[in-house]
């Protein structure tokens, strides 16, 4: 069935058994957001809470909770929109398996947007002020709308053929914003709406912009879908709902009549204020910026509006739900976009962006290969590829040395490229470039370095799978874990404000003396290795989102060669908190203790959470 609203979602879910209502009056301030996190954490059901204090309008949340269930919303079109995607990638395809593609065409043809004169969503009018502002962490900025769809159009090119929706920032209340008349808007670096916002810019003009809340959920991952070139957000947002796109018109504004909540106004691209600090993706605050502002025109809602929402944090979240469903829908598109590339995998448990896992192949080399050098032509493909381009860290590996290697098992994916690597030969720099603007590891805002490590052929070395017999660390170095095979975490002292080296050139020559660097090739400073070496969720996120490439990674005997930078002995990671790095989420106890009674005995949550 399509779902023409988010109501009519809610009410199968709840025939379903998938939902449940919580009549109870709960706090938008932290209290939603901290049972989001341990809704999400046990896998439990969608909640509708009918009361949400200081808002009219009730609030869902876990919608996409488990794969499972997000499966279950899109049963109906899920397998459709695959088989459009992977004529997309391959259109000789339907010559292979004609029975297979039959339908597609039409899928794609009878998503095309519907232009109506009204809708729901214009059947009422709010303030900003009303709306649920759920605030998520104790020190955001105010309440942010955490699933919006933030719909520009090309000032150039006006239309909804040629307009960009995005899942970007939207800041409701605090800072310097005016109440009611404006709302932050934050995008990242490489989104589409900033290719609007530029041509505004140069054109001195306004730009219209609308935020739609709710609606389908299919529009909901349509903001967060990397499409292919030529295929738009809305015919997407069609085909996975069943259902065209349906938008009106109202002055400059674009409005999806289908949606919950449409604010809608226009940006001054020369104007900006603070905007944030917000939790986000990689497990820390992103602090305050400039950013545009969006001065609000109208709030539209439906008569039966619901506010969706959910919490952004350290991985894994809801998000990591529309990951995978994003993999399972774009996996065919991959080998068809990059030659020679079996697989790639942005890693969750290390925020995503930080580190890109790929499996490659060397089909142009049938002598005997000397290292890497197909892979390395892919490495450059990848870093120029979509959002691919913010990889911090990219490991690729060839899949013929390794055959079966899954690249979603990261773990075997490390010790691959740990067993082949030649830190003399396979770091390939990238300084001076930008990196995801929530990752503050780099030298300021959306300026940090890459590291390609690319490794190839027959297996060099022996992992150590259990940790060697060491002298006494240098003083200040209190700790060391074997984190996986090969792998030393080595607990720190405080990372130094200048001449890091300097402070951990003892480590380099301790490591040097004990001649470790084939059993141990990758070694990592953590200012707690107890933690850091406790599982392979908290090594991935200490060790890539706590560094930068080109001030964080050192080697034992290092050298610089006709500019290329190499070591003899271990690779060493500096992943300690640096003195510019952001703030780690942490919850407000007094919050925590107040979930705990609704989760209690007797509570509206007891056997939920």
């Amino acid at each position: 069935m399509a779902y023409a609203s988010l109501r009519a979602c809610v009410d199968d879910l709840e025939r379903h058994g998938h939902l449940r209502r919580v009549a109870t009056p709960v706090d938008p301030h932290l209290e939603l957001a901290e049972i989001q996190r341990r809704l999400y954490a046990a896998e439990g059901p969608a909640l509708l809470f009918e009361r949400v204090k200081n808002s009219p309008f009730p609030a869902v949340c876990n919608l996409f909770g488990t794969v499972d269930r997000a499966r279950f919303i899109f049963r109906h079109s899920l397998e459709r929109v695959r088989r459009v995607l992977e004529l997309k990638a391959d259109p000789m395809a339907w010559r292979r398996q004609p029975s297979r593609y039959l339908t597609a065409p039409l899928t794609a043809v009878r998503a095309l947007p519907r232009r109506v004169r009204s809708g729901p969503v214009l059947a009422g009018q709010t303030r900003i002020d009303q709306l649920p502002a759920i605030h998520s962490w104790p020190d955001d900025g105010g309440a942010f709308v955490t699933l919006p769809q933030v719909y520009s159009e090309d000032p150039a090119r006006p239309g909804v053929h040629a307009s960009n929706v995005g899942m970007y920032r939207i800041q409701l209340n605090g800072n310097a914003y005016q109440t009611n008349a404006e709302v932050g808007l934050h995008y990242q670096i490489h989104r589409g709406i900033g290719v609007h916002h530029s041509r505004a810019r140069e054109r001195g003009e306004r730009l219209p912009v609308s935020v739609f809340v709710g609606g389908p959920p299919a529009h909901t991952l349509a903001a967060v879908m990397p499409l292919p070139e030529g295929l738009s957000e809305l015919v997407f947002a069609g085909m996975l709902a069943g259902r065209r796109f349906r938008y009106a018109t109202r002055g400059a504004s674009t409005i999806s009549t289908d949606a919950d909540f449409c604010i809608v106004g226009s940006i001054d691209p020369t104007r900006t204020k603070p905007e944030g600090p917000f939790g986000d993706h990689l497990g820390y605050y992103s602090l305050t910026h400039d950013f545009p502002v969006l001065d609000v025109e109208a709030v539209y809602h439906r008569r039966d509006a619901i506010w969706p929402f959910t919490v952004v944090g350290r991985p894994p979240q809801e998000d990591t739900t529309f990951g995978a469903l994003i993999h399972e829908l774009t996996a065919p598109l991959v080998p068809h976009e990059i030659p020679g590339l079996l697989s790639m995998h942005a890693v969750d448990a290390a925020g995503v962006h930080p580190l890109l896992l790929a499996i490659g192949q060397e089909r142009y080399v049938p002598y005997r290969r000397q290292g890497p050098q197909e892979l390395l032509t892919i490495a450059n493909a990848i870093l120029g590829f979509g959002q691919a381009s913010l990889a911090k860290y990219l490991l690729i590996v060839c899949g013929d040395d390794v055959p079966g290697l899954d690249v979603h098992d990261e773990a075997r994916v490390l010790a691959a490229v740990l067993e082949r690597v030649d830190w003399t030969r396979d770091l390939h720099f990238h300084t001076r470039t930008t990196i995801d603007t929530l990752d503050y590891s780099g030298a300021g805002l959306n300026e940090g370095s890459k590291l390609v490590i690319a490794a190839a052929g027959p297996a060099r070395r022996r992992l150590a799978s259990e940790l060697p017999v060491l002298g006494t660390l240098p003083p200040g170095f209190s700790e060391a874990r074997l984190a996986l095979p090969g792998v030393l975490v080595v607990s720190a002292p405080k990372a130094a404000q200048a001449d890091v080296l300097e402070q951990i050139t003892p480590l380099l020559d301790y490591l040097r003396a004990q001649a470790l660097g084939d059993s141990l090739p990758l070694v990592v400073l953590a200012d707690d290795a107890k933690f850091a070496a406790a599982n392979l969720r908290n090594f991935l996120w200490v060790t890539f989102t706590r560094s930068n490439p080109s001030h964080d990674v050192h080697g034992v005997d290092s050298f610089i060669a006709n500019k290329h930078w190499g070591c003899h002995g271990s690779l060493v990671i500096d992943a300690r908190r640096k003195a510019h790095h952001a703030p780690p989420l942490v919850e407000d106890p007094a919050v925590t203790a107040r979930v705990d009674e609704l989760a209690g005995p007797g509570g509206p949550l007891h056997g939920v959470l």
